[in-house]
């Protein structure tokens, strides 16, 4: 009996470890049915030999050998439905578990009754030797031990049901965690756009499959214009907020199977699929312009930003993912520099471009350490009497090579690499020292203003920056004046306010540069402390010519003397536009009807050839403001 036992073991576990793998082919199957089959024939009929009879018993050869082709049977549905059936948590699944277990018990108890129908017992058998014992203490002990072996057998399948479940589980995790890691090492976090791994791979894709199809398709290279300035002036979570929105616009301004992707900062890479003509990529740029150049509510303030792009097209400009980056970046770089929201083709030529621009940047690193910048004054002219009352520093570079360069060339460039913080501080510095000379030497000149980026404004030392500058200079704060854009005043108007006050104890006045430019709303004006207004160029140019433009000029001339501020007038340039504004009551103007900007030299030749004695009894006047700041300011 022992011996019936161990064969049912020994050859069911070696059944099954043939049978076990990822994968079972059916010569394995067949060989593992073949070893569980004559295993459970072994088991039987070692068992049925245990049997002490007398006469021994015989069988019947076709249903001895039914039975044993019974076992062969059921081994074999037995492992394939095994293998099938073991993974997966279906309700269908289960019941066919269920399933597949009654019909190997009905294969195996029909193996054993036919393997019983087969014996053959003589008329006068007996059973010889062994214990009598009582038959229902047999049945109990036999339905015990039997419901034991089920009990464990139920408790072990419950068990590796309940593991294969974990593992299912586990790996049902693993897998979606591996797919949010893909997911966050090829996309942006921000906008959820591809960023640059995920393009490269999709270039390469297009480049193959356009040079099987001896096809062709455009990367456009786009960033946005005044982007700086506003997440400078606003904060960074308002420039992410902006971003996040020219995503979506992006998505609806090209078709579905083209891509697009952020490449960082407010620069995108869109690849149009199957577009090789500068018409039909001119048709996506007026879709992109369109929505992108719309205005953005973003944190309340309504803001505009417009694109520059760049275009190349595989593989007349490259034929892999990095030259035709490149060449697309070369591209919108060339096209920001024609005047920004506008797109450029990719030209051979753009390639010179391109490098001229990383020596110029090279250049104006080397121009800081070796103090290549120089200041320009033009003066500020009261409309009225024609007294000089201040000047206007604005920098310049003398390149070694390239002679003086002009700020529009130079200043972009120093903002984008933040260059600026350490050039402006210089100008700061020079412009204080200078104002202060002047005093020292008897100049009439009232006031200096100096012009602050948006990034200076930001930055957290300017208070210590502008004390040390008037400090080392001996210049008093009156004599000092800032100018900031309105973009940049109104952002964060808390943090704007509180930098203004800081300003204004110390005693520096503030003027709005460029106004009329910027924000819609104006109540920053009676809420923020500010000394002047800036009429932008732009208004001043149309005097005498549109009644428009005349009409605005007056209304912020009217608008300021309402709540007590200065107004400027920059770029006056005929006899014309004076008369008018001196009608209109401007109080001050600049521009080349007087005098170009000059270095100081000449400055102090023209205050000269302009009459010193009428400069000087007018110099508490021109000081003398009527803003907020005056509750401010040290008596």
């Amino acid at each position: 009996m022992t011996r019936s036992y161990e064969i049912a073991i020994v050859t069911s576990a070696f059944a099954l470890k043939i049978a076990s793998g990822a994968f079972l082919t059916l010569g394995r199957l067949a060989v593992s049915s073949l070893v569980m089959g004559a295993g459970i024939s072994a088991m039987h009929y070692s068992g049925m030999a245990a049997i002490r009879v007398v006469p021994m018993i015989t069988y019947e050869r076709p249903l001895l050998v039914l039975s044993v082709l019974v076992a062969f049977g059921a081994s074999f549905a037995a492992l394939w439905l095994a293998f099938r059936l073991r993974s997966g948590k279906t309700w269908m699944l289960r019941l066919a578990r269920v399933a597949a277990a009654v019909v190997m018990g009905l294969a195996i108890a029909g193996m054993h009754y036919i393997g019983m129908a087969a014996s053959q017992f003589g008329p006068d058998a007996y059973c010889v030797g062994g214990v009598a014992l009582d038959n229902t203490w047999i049945a109990v002990v036999i339905g015990v031990l039997s419901l034991g072996m089920v009990a464990i057998a139920s408790i072990t399948t419950i068990y590796d049901g309940r593991l294969e479940t974990e593992k299912q589980l586990h790996t049902s995790t693993l897998e979606r965690s591996n797919a949010q890691l893909q997911h966050q090492a090829t996309h942006d976090a921000l906008t959820g756009l591809p960023n640059r791994v995920l393009l490269l791979d999709r270039l390469d894709r297009c480049a193959l499959n356009a040079k099987r199809q001896k096809s062709g398709f455009a990367v456009l290279a786009m960033d946005l214009d005044r982007f700086k300035n506003i997440n400078d002036s606003l904060g960074h979570s308002a420039g992410d907020e902006l971003l996040r929105e020219v995503a979506r616009r992006l998505g609806g301004a090209v078709r579905q199977q083209d891509t697009i992707a952020r490449m960082g900062g407010d620069e995108f890479v869109i690849v149009l699929e199957s577009a090789d003509s500068k018409a039909s990529v001119e048709q996506v740029i007026r879709r992109i312009v369109d929505a992108i150049s719309l205005p953005y509510d973003v944190q309340t303030v309504i803001v505009h930003t417009t694109p520059s792009i760049g275009v190349c097209f595989y593989p007349g400009d490259g034929e892999d993912a990095g030259a035709l980056l490149m060449h697309a970046d070369e591209a919108m770089y060339f096209a920001k520099q024609q005047g920004r929201n506008n797109h450029q083709f990719f030209t051979p030529e753009m390639d010179v471009f391109s490098s001229q621009r990383l020596q110029l940047e090279s250049d104006l690193r080397i121009a800081i350490k070796q103090q290549q910048f120089e200041l320009h004054y033009q003066p500020k002219v009261d409309v009225q009497t024609g007294i000089i009352g201040s000047t206007e520093a604005l920098i310049r570079w003398r390149h070694p090579l390239m002679g003086m360069i002009p700020p529009d060339r130079f200043i972009p460039m120093a903002e984008e690499t933040g260059l600026i913080l350490p050039i402006g501080e210089w100008a700061l510095r020079e412009a204080c020292r200078q104002a202060r000379a002047w005093q020292i030497a008897g100049m009439p000149i009232t006031r200096m203003a100096v012009n602050l980026s948006a990034l200076q404004f930001r930055q957290e030392r300017l208070f210590d920056v502008v004390s040390s500058a008037l400090n080392d200079a001996g210049l008093d704060a009156r004599h000092l004046e800032l100018e900031l854009t309105e973009t940049c005043v109104m952002s964060n108007s808390k943090e704007s306010a509180l930098i203004l006050e800081r300003l204004s104890r110390l005693g520096v006045l503030i003027s709005i540069d460029d106004f009329g430019t910027g924000y819609s709303s104006m109540s920053y004006l009676r809420r923020f402390p500010i000394d002047k207004l800036k009429i932008d160029r732009s208004f001043i140019k149309d005097l005498g010519s549109s009644q428009e433009a005349t009409s605005i000029v007056q209304a912020i001339i009217s608008l300021a003397h309402s709540l007590k501020l200065k107004v400027i007038a920059e770029g006056v340039e005929t006899p014309e536009q004076l008369a008018i504004l001196k009608e209109l009551g401007c109080d001050q103007y600049q521009g080349y009807h007087f005098s170009k900007p000059l270095p100081s030299r000449a400055v102090e030749e023209l205050v000269q050839a302009a009459g010193a004695s009428r400069q000087s009894h007018a110099g508490d006047k021109l000081l003398r403001t009527h803003s907020k700041l005056e509750a401010f300011r040290p008596a």
